[in-house]
């Protein structure tokens, strides 16, 4: 990341996704899901509570990147920003996500049942009693 003004950037664009692993740190695991990737870091919605710190390091193991290993930078909401540890074999395994598995995402914000009313009638049979003609 480089600052200028105060303000901290990104060195390199990231790209929605929706890839399902596991992030590891010391001896706990939780599921989560990388929202977006680039090839310097990622950001993960957790499934659970990760009891790290920013500048923890942590490993991310998903199907299709493989394992990651990178450190925590921050934390918010059940989210976090990972920055990948700089290094050639997880450059390659980025690069081989966007070539072969990689398919553009949009963001869902948030999911609204569609509801729709329906009005059921619910006929019961009536019991006509007959009575024997005598």
């Amino acid at each position: 990341m480089t600052r200028n003004l105060k303000i901290t950037a990104r060195k390199a664009d990231r790209k929605n996704c929706r890839v399902f692993g596991h992030v590891k740190y010391l001896n706990s695991q939780v599921d989560a899901r990388i929202l977006n990737l680039s090839p310097t870091g990622a950001a993960l919605e957790m499934k659970g509570p990760l009891h790290a710190a920013s500048g923890s390091k942590v490993r991310i193991e998903a199907e299709n990147l493989g394992l990651l290993e990178g450190v925590i930078r921050w934390k918010h909401n059940g989210r976090v920003g990972i920055q990948f540890d700089v290094n050639s074999n997880a450059r390659a395994q980025i690069s081989s996500y966007f070539r072969f598995f990689h398919k553009e995402m949009r963001p869902v914000l948030a999911v609204r049942p569609l509801v729709r009313t329906a009005v059921i009638v619910e006929r019961t049979p009536q019991l006509t009693a007959s009575t024997p003609n005598s």
